[in-house]
C-alpha cells in the first residue's frame, strides 16, 4: 500500500528533487523535456505564478519526491487554466493521477470564485502516443480540443533570402524601450487566434530578463509609419542542446498583426529569424504550430521546409 503525503512547496530547497523527478520521468517518456534548477526558479517567479497555492507536491513514506503539480493561469481575466503534472514512472496508473486532477480542479475553482467567474476549462496536454496519460486524461472527463505539430528544419540546407516588404524595417528589439509596442503588437497579433490570453507586460519583462536571452534573436518588423507590425522572437537553450548533443533554436513566437498581413512579412521574419539562429551556430530550427491556425502558418512553414516530428493533443474539461 503507497503512503502519499501531499505538500505545499516549500523553498528552494524543493528544486533539486523536483528536477530529479523530471529527469526519471524523462528516461521513460523520451520526450526531449529536461529541466533545471535555474529555468525552476525563473518559471516559479513568474508574476502569474503563486508558488503556494499554484504549486503542489507529493511525497511517498520514506520522503521521496513522487509527483509535482503546476496550475497555470492568466494575470488578467481568468478563461481557463492550464495543469502540468509528473508522475514517477514507478506509481503511475494507480489513483494518484485522479487525486492531481482533483486537486488541478479545485485550485481553479478557488480562482474562479475569487473573480467572480462561473466558467471556466480546466486545460491538460498529452503527446498522441501517450496513451497511458491519454487514457487517465479520458476518464477524468477531458476531451480533445485541438492539436500542434512540432516541426523541424535543417538550417544546413540553403536558406532562401528574406523579401522584407518595401518601406519596412527589421531590427533587434530593444527590451528596455520596446517593450509596451511589443506587448501590444503581439496582442494584436494573436487576438483572432484559438484561446489566446493577452500577455500582460510583467510577463514579458519577466521573460525578457531570462540569462538565455539573447536580444539579436528577437526580431521586429516596423512599418513605414512606426507601427510594430511583425515579430520574430527565437531562442536557443544551452542546458536542452547539452543534453540532446544537438546544436538546436527554436523560433518561439512568430507573428504578424491584422492590417499588416499578406504582404509576405510573416515569411520574411520567419526566414529573418532562421538566418539568425544559423548565425549562432545552430544547424537545427524548430517551432510549434497549431494545425489549424486560421492564418495558415502550417502551410507557410511547410513552404520553407519546415516538417512535422510529433503533435501534441490539448485536452479541457469544463469546471
Amino acid at each position: 500500500m503507497l503512503t502519499l503525503t501531499k505538500r505545499s512547496y516549500r523553498g528552494e530547497t524543493d528544486l533539486e528533487a523536483i528536477v530529479n523527478l523530471w529527469e526519471a520521468c524523462e528516461a521513460v517518456d523520451q520526450l526531449e523535456q529536461w529541466t533545471t534548477v535555474s529555468e525552476l526558479e525563473r518559471d516559479f517567479n513568474d508574476p502569474s505564478f503563486d508558488k503556494q497555492r499554484d504549486l503542489q507536491l507529493w511525497e511517498d513514506e520514506t520522503g521521496k519526491l513522487i509527483a509535482s503539480a503546476t496550475l497555470w493561469h492568466p494575470l488578467g481575466e481568468l478563461t481557463d487554466g492550464y495543469l502540468g503534472f509528473r508522475v514517477h514512472p514507478d506509481v503511475r496508473g494507480r489513483t494518484l493521477e485522479g487525486e492531481i486532477i482533483n486537486w488541478g480542479e479545485e485550485r481553479l475553482r478557488e480562482l474562479a470564485k475569487e473573480q467572480g467567474v462561473t466558467s471556466v476549462k480546466l486545460r491538460c496536454s498529452s503527446r498522441d502516443n501517450r496513451f497511458d496519460r491519454i487514457a487517465i486524461l479520458q476518464e477524468n472527463g477531458f476531451s480533445a480540443d485541438r492539436y500542434f505539430l512540432t516541426m523541424e528544419r535543417s538550417l544546413e540546407e540553403p536558406l532562401p533570402q528574406p523579401q522584407i516588404p518595401a518601406g519596412f524595417t527589421v531590427r533587434s528589439v530593444i527590451p528596455e524601450k520596446d517593450a509596451e509596442a511589443w506587448v501590444e503588437m503581439h496582442n494584436q497579433s494573436f487576438i483572432d487566434h484559438w484561446n489566446h490570453q493577452d500577455l500582460a507586460l510583467e510577463e514579458y519583462k519577466h521573460w525578457r530578463s531570462n540569462p538565455d536571452y539573447r536580444p539579436e534573436l528577437d526580431l521586429v518588423a516596423i512599418a513605414p509609419d512606426g507601427t510594430f507590425a511583425s515579430y520574430c522572437y527565437s531562442a536557443i537553450y544551452p542546458e536542452d542542446n547539452k543534453r540532446s548533443g544537438r546544436q538546436e533554436g527554436w523560433v518561439n513566437t512568430l507573428g504578424t498583426r491584422r492590417g499588416f498581413r499578406r504582404l509576405g512579412l510573416g515569411k520574411a521574419m520567419l526566414l529573418s529569424g532562421m538566418q539568425k539562429l544559423l548565425a549562432a551556430g545552430m544547424n537545427l530550427a524548430k517551432i510549434g504550430v497549431d494545425y489549424d491556425n486560421p492564418n495558415g502558418a502550417r502551410q507557410l512553414y511547410e513552404s520553407v521546409g519546415f516538417r512535422k516530428v510529433y503533435t501534441w493533443v490539448s485536452y479541457y474539461k469544463q469546471i
